[in-house]
């Protein structure tokens, strides 16, 4: 069986939470049955299912597409009123390690700065962490999409204009074929645009189920999302029963009309070539004085609490000579075996911040800790 010419690159599993209901495990086995050399994983607004996804592609054969479909605030980030605005969708696929950081960067700042209903970013983030990404124009909810459908053309032309300011040609416009209305206005729109704008067009189909008999599972969990019940006529739900993993088939008779779209899946997969290096401990770097290293440090900060904690003893009650050796002996040997793994590191930055916490009359916890 020869490998499939079409790959999917917006994809929601469930860690794009009660929004996807894909499982990794079930995407990687569907990937496989299609005989696709690659997949992408896209969640919403975050990134908890990335190396999970990763990991078990990799051990399958499949290379993985790490990305991220983000949610852009329409003004600032940090605007959190009824006053907001819109939140436009865009999807971003980490070509390599700075692209993949850049992921994470956005992602982390997204739900540390920018959450308002949901985890936002802003063009100001996008504009400083654009590097080694690939970005598509993502769904309806995606600002160009929205505005064509919107009869704001000019507006749509100005927004791509500036996506591909940005990313060059590193920014694909998204055409899907899912029975919507809207989309069919999109697509026509989205391809004037490509012509016009030299940006090329892939398809895609937003993934947010494995099968096409999952949609009212998925209309379920929408509900559960929404505080709706099933039977809310009212209620939030997808106007098709289309956002499913297709087969590669599929999507090639869905885009015969267009097949440059399906051929350009190919080359986005191409270029994306993110490798992860696993068994390396990555420690933010502790600052230590000229005469000290990691290790000294760490044991001379060991032996300056175990002293005073014996000198407290002492005052306590009766604290003998035998007991301190215990103590002293078994320190000893604590030290050695946190220094040989590689450790002192770990154990500085640690105590760092519980001592500042301290300091400020924040509780903390007994803990056990890894370190037991």
């Amino acid at each position: 069986m020869t490998e499939t010419n079409f790959v999917h690159l917006h994809v929601h599993s469930h860690y794009s939470m009660l929004d996807g209901a894909v499982r990794i495990d079930d995407l990687i086995q569907r990937a496989l049955d299609y005989n696709m050399k690659a997949v992408a994983l896209t969640d919403h607004g975050a990134m908890f299912g990335a190396l999970e996804f990763y990991e078990k592609a990799v051990k399958a054969g499949i290379k993985p597409i790490v990305g991220c479909e983000f949610y852009i605030a329409q003004g600032s980030r940090f605007k959190k009123d009824q006053n907001a605005g819109h939140n436009f969708h865009i999807v971003l696929l980490a070509m390599n390690k700075t692209g993949y950081k850049n992921l994470l960067k956005l992602a982390t700042s997204a739900q540390t700065e920018g959450f308002y209903y949901k985890p936002r970013i802003d063009n100001e983030l996008l504009d400083e962490h654009h590097e080694g990404l690939i970005a598509l124009s993502a769904c309806l909810h995606g600002e160009v999409a929205w505005r064509l459908t919107h009869n704001d053309r000019e507006g749509a032309k100005r927004r791509a204009a500036e996506l591909k300011k940005l990313f060059g040609d590193r920014f694909y416009f998204e055409l899907q074929e899912n029975g919507i209305s809207e989309q069919k206005i999109a697509n026509a729109g989205l391809l004037e645009l490509g012509e016009e704008l030299g940006i090329k067009v892939i398809a895609t189909n937003d993934c947010h189920y494995l099968n096409k008999n999952e949609a009212y599972a998925h209309e379920v969990l929408l509900s559960i999302q929404t505080g709706r019940t099933i039977s809310d006529p009212k209620r939030f739900r997808f106007s098709t029963d289309d956002l499913y993993f297709k087969s590669p088939e599929e999507m090639v008779q869905n885009f015969n009309h267009c097949p440059e779209a399906i051929e350009n899946t190919i080359e986005v997969a191409e270029r994306c070539n993110l490798e992860l290096e696993f068994g390396k401990h990555y420690f933010p770097n502790f600052p230590v004085p000229e005469d000290e290293t990691l290790e000294s440090l760490f044991a001379k900060s060991c032996k300056e609490g175990l002293a005073l904690r014996i000198e407290q003893a002492r005052k306590i009650g009766r604290f003998s000579e035998e007991q301190e050796k215990i103590y002293r002996d078994r320190l000893t040997m604590e030290i050695q075996v946190i220094q040989q793994m590689g450790f002192a590191a770990y154990f500085l930055i640690v105590a760092d911040f519980i001592n500042w916490a301290k300091q400020q009359k924040i509780p903390v916890g007994p803990g056990r800790g890894s370190g037991a």
